[in-house]
């Protein structure tokens, strides 16, 4: 892969890492740079080469010792760990504070309405200069050359910074005054006269119009609610503005890139491990080679290449695998270190069910950053709490471990019920409409609600109080929210709120008609804690059988949002039951991604375990949704079939 890049003679290679200075000790504070030093000095100590120390500490965004080591013994297969090529380098003018909520208000709705263009790819920002290559042994003396002319910059920088707005066929965004914009240009100059003389590299200022992008390459028809939208943007809030340094490994430039949603082991020699939450290169000359259903691509996390199953991966934003190299503010004076320790505190991924730096980082060190979440909160604003969603599957059901008939075997002709298994609930609730019923709207079996206990309990352990609990009108999730809330010890004093809107795409329903759900009424009649007073977002009525799939994506998305509007102010914590779809339906679009294709989707479902749990958080900084790593352990249970001590042990 790296001769089409054409890969540095081994003679500039050396040339180029001979020249790498001694780091300058500066003894008035510790400096990013000084921490810089002495990490490289740890790591030579500890007996790796000087050319793989720098380029870990460049991979990681020089964050530690640590993870710098974690990235090397990631990378101890990599063909490419030797290879001489720097990464490159680029210059944004980063917005924060309302006006950034507002961009990012703007690109998930965007999103959600038209689809992914290629705005999309790379977060809100404001380009100061083009892409630039530095050497690894220099990029010390780059950060530096921000710091220093940032700090010559500071109480110059024109805030707030007036932006206009600007549609055409197939462009819209936002520029920046002419006026200003000289003045921006001005900024960048600097820092790339700086850049040249500390870290002996050359850059080209942006030289057309500055500009915030807010959507291009995408449909035509798509423009009247594209510019809708962007008209809400309020412009005229404040923000305050960071120049963050990024880099990219040049060698995937023009690669799509994908990230892991399950683990995989290969079963051959020319597969790739995967490992959820890792981000894999993937070029369209390299698929020639593979079968149908798989791809070919590079590891972001190990370096290494191979073949993987497609439908193990999603798409990701170009700039999901960038690293932070310096982050500085225009209007605080907050020094570099606490800068960059407050920066590295919001890397993290948005694409699966938890963070690449805690699924990766003990493993790679990766210093990956989030397109909306690394900028620095203004000191002006109130530190909030964060909320949490939490989304659970309901528990094991009883059609599915008895099958189709269980109802004719355990109701007799006068419609009494009697259990036939252990499993089985020892008593179901009356239902107006008589026993059939429960053809369509089956109970849990009693280890169901053992399963669903256990969730309530390690949420217990974890003390993860729950203040709002919302389910799918189906009687298995009500009963599985019945029971993790006596595994929380807040059966009775948290109640259900049946919320029809979460039940699952109606297509599943077998027949032309919905099932005829217990009324809460009647729920709460038979010792469920339900709220007999809460009026639904998505009443019955309103739901249609054989609903198309953007249908319920759709209903799943909005009833989420007015749920979580419901609650906000009131509590910090919302837990919806439901079903295995409900888990990527009511969370892909609150974290700002395109609803899949209904085809993948399907297959993501069909993963999704009883009590399948995942977890978002609203981050304090921008007030957007990111799916995290759930507060408790995972579940895992098997297949067990039924025992008859009659035909097994009385064989002749």
């Amino acid at each position: 892969m790296a001769d089409g890049w054409g890969v540095m003679e081994q003679g500039a290679a050396e040339d180029l890492y001979s020249k790498v200075t001694p780091r300058r000790q500066r003894p008035i504070r510790p400096s990013a740079a000084k921490q810089h030093g002495s990490a490289l000095e740890v790591l030579l100590s500890m007996g790796f080469p000087r050319t793989r120390a720098l380029k870990a500490l460049v991979s990681t965004g020089s964050r530690n010792v640590q993870a710098a080591c974690d990235w090397l013994f990631s990378h101890v297969d990599d063909p490419f760990l030797d290879d001489p090529l720097p990464r490159e380098y680029v210059l944004y003018l980063r917005p924060t504070g309302p006006l950034l909520h507002h961009l990012t208000h703007f690109w998930q709705q965007s999103r959600l309405t038209c689809g992914k263009n290629k705005a999309h790819n790379i977060f809100p920002h404001v380009t100061l200069c083009q892409f630039f290559m530095c050497a690894d042994g220099k990029v010390e003396a780059l950060t530096e050359a921000l710091q220093s002319t940032v700090t010559k910059w500071r109480g110059r920088f024109p805030i707030p910074l007036p932006l206009e707005l600007y549609t055409s066929s197939n462009f819209i965004g936002l520029f920046v005054e002419e006026q200003v914009a000289e003045v921006l240009k001005s900024f960048a100059a600097d820092f790339a006269t700086e850049a040249a003389a500390k870290a002996d590299v050359h850059l080209e200022p942006h030289k057309k119009q500055l500009h915030v992008t807010l959507a291009y390459h995408f449909q035509t028809n798509h423009l009247p609610a594209l510019e809708k939208l962007a008209r809400d943007i309020d412009i005229s809030v404040g923000s305050d503005w960071l120049a963050v340094l990024f880099s990219r490994d040049i060698r995937f430039a023009n690669h799509e890139t994908l990230q892991v949603m399950y683990p995989y082991s290969p079963q051959n020699e020319d597969e790739l491990e995967l490992a959820r939450g890792d981000f894999i290169f993937m070029s369209q000359v390299e698929q020639v080679s593979a079968s149908e259903g798989w791809v070919y691509g590079t590891s972001l996390g190990t370096g290494l290449s191979g073949l993987l199953p497609e439908n193990y991966v999603s798409r990701a934003d170009e700039c999901d695998t960038w690293v932070v190299h310096g982050s500085h503010s225009f209007l605080s004076c907050i020094s570099p270190s606490t800068s960059g320790a407050l920066v590295d505190s919001l890397l993290f991924d948005r694409q699966t069910g938890g963070a690449l730096l805690d699924s990766l980082g003990d493993r790679t060190g990766l210093g990956v950053l989030n397109p909306t979440m690394q900028m620095l909160r203004p000191s002006s604003q109130s530190c909030l709490p964060k909320r949490s969603l939490f989304v659970c599957r309901h528990g094991e059901r009883m059609d599915v471990v008895f099958g189709k008939h269980w109802v004719t075997q355990c109701f007799d002709s006068k419609g009494r019920y009697v259990r036939c298994n252990l499993n089985m609930p020892p008593a179901l609730p009356v239902r107006s409409g008589g026993n059939r019923d429960y053809d369509k709207d089956c109970p849990i079996t009693v280890f169901g609600a053992t399963q669903a206990r256990l969730v309530g309990e390690a949420l217990l352990e974890s003390h993860a109080a729950i203040d709002f609990v919302y389910c799918s009108p189906s009687l298995r999730c009500v009963q599985t929210a019945q029971n993790i809330l006596q595994g929380l010890q807040q059966e009775g004093k948290t109640r259900i709120r049946v919320e029809p809107g979460l039940f699952e795409w109606t297509k599943w329903v077998s027949g032309a008609t919905l099932p005829a759900w217990i009324s809460p009424a009647d729920l709460a009649a038979a010792s469920m804690s339900v709220d007999t007073a809460y009026r639904p977002h998505f009443p019955i009525s309103k739901l249609a059988a054989s609903e198309s799939y953007d249908t319920y994506i759709n209903r799943s998305f909005q009833v989420t949002c007015e749920i979580l509007a419901e609650c906000k102010s009131h509590g910090n914590t919302v837990l919806i039951v439901a079903h295995a779809s409900s888990l990527e339906a009511c969370t892909r679009q609150l974290t700002g991604l395109n609803p899949q294709i209904s085809k993948d989707f399907v297959q993501v479902v069909r993963k999704i375990p009883y009590l399948g749990f995942c977890a978002c958080e609203e981050m304090e900084e921008t007030r957007v949704w990111q799916l995290v790593d759930p507060p408790i352990l995972p579940l895992t249970h098997g297949p067990n079939h039924s025992f008859n001590w009659r035909e097994m042990l009385l064989q002749d």
